[in-house]
């Protein structure tokens, strides 16, 4: 099983970047996906999730600019992030927790980084 993210990038406060996630391999189905970050000097805090169904759960720092959203038939997760701020700045990583023929476990992408110049 991998996680491929992409969409990283530098950009401007107040500028907007949608990140993807695909999960590929021997999966069954993807339960909870997600969005964490890193910032240089903290600790790694989630982003955003998202269920199979559809239900989400957000960061309060990203209430009403992220928009976490989801493709089940292609197993890939989004990360809308629009109004950016200086301290949105960190490595992005995406998180799925999966079903194989052989577990169900949490795996991880390889990150992809986000700067927002002010």
């Amino acid at each position: 099983v991998q996680l491929q993210a992409s969409g990283g990038g530098l950009v401007q406060t107040g500028g907007s970047l949608r990140l993807s996630c695909e999960a590929s391999g021997s999966i069954f189905v993807v339960n909870v996906m997600g969005w964490y970050r890193q910032a240089p000097g903290k600790e790694r805090e989630l982003v955003a999730s998202i269920t199979y169904s559809g239900n989400t759960n957000s960061a309060d720092s990203v209430k009403g600019r992220f928009t976490i959203s989801r493709d089940n038939a292609k197993n890939t997760v989004y990360l809308q992030m629009d109004d950016l701020k200086p301290e949105d700045t960190a490595v992005y990583y995406c998180n799925a927790n999966l079903n194989t023929p052989w577990s169900m476990r949490d795996y991880w992408g390889q990150g992809t980084l986000v700067t927002v110049s002010s």
